[in-house]
């Protein structure tokens, strides 16, 4: 899969980039990522992106028609013969494990990481869909990149190595994960539950389903449906 980032910083990335599995994907060709500066498709002098709003206020707002030539520019050069164009905005439906496993079906996409006030409300034309990482504002839009990047790459095929480890994590099945023990069996009092140690495998996975159900109604009730 080929993430395409356009961003304001792309420096930001340079870790990301060369670190963990994100680097062992990038090796394995699993995934492809790309970043274009913004400023590269800015105007006149100084590369101008953005401008003060009509009607006043603070901040500035990037501009649809610097935005407009950027995502031309990047779908004329996408292998791809169809490409997804995502905003990333506090606009957008909220980010989940559902629309991480959708995305894995795209074989390209566009990332937009925008920063300052805001954008121009035409952008919003532009693109296919708008994404959000949560309720609360970012100084700029490339960590929610990068949290984008991150939860559809584990998820394609051979970018896991053990696979089977997606199965029973948090939201795989609506629910969150199960409690995890390992050694050592009592530390200061506290024992792991006899039940793991039992080796009964099917009465292990009902104590774990029976947990997880149980966790998710205490800390995350709104992941149980009536």
């Amino acid at each position: 899969m080929i993430f395409n980032i356009l961003s304001t910083q792309p420096q930001i990335y340079n870790s990301f980039l060369k670190t963990g599995l994100i680097a062992r994907g990038i090796l394995k060709k699993i995934i492809k990522i790309k970043i274009f500066n913004l400023y590269d498709f800015g105007q006149g002098k100084h590369r101008s992106i953005d401008d003060s709003p009509y009607g006043g206020g603070a901040g500035m707002v990037l501009r649809v028609d610097i935005l407009d030539k950027a995502i031309s520019k990047l779908k004329s050069k996408v292998k791809s013969k169809k490409v997804k164009v995502i905003l990333l905005t506090p606009q957008g439906k909220k980010f989940s494990q559902k629309i991480a496993r959708e995305l894995t079906k795209e074989k390209e996409v566009i990332l937009i990481a925008g920063r300052f006030e805001g954008y121009d409300e035409r952008i919003r034309e532009l693109v296919d869909e708008e994404i959000s990482i949560g309720d609360y504002i970012l100084i700029d839009g490339d960590i929610a990149a990068m949290v984008l990047i991150e939860a559809i790459s584990r998820l394609i095929p051979g970018f896991i190595q053990k696979s089977e480890s997606l199965k029973e994590e948090s939201f795989s099945d609506g629910f969150l994960e199960y409690p995890q023990y390992t050694r050592p069996k009592n530390y200061q009092g506290k024992k792991v539950p006899s039940i793991l140690l039992s080796g009964n495998h099917v009465k292990i996975s009902a104590w774990r389903q029976k947990q997880a159900m149980l966790r998710s109604k205490k800390k995350r009730p709104d992941l149980i449906k009536d």
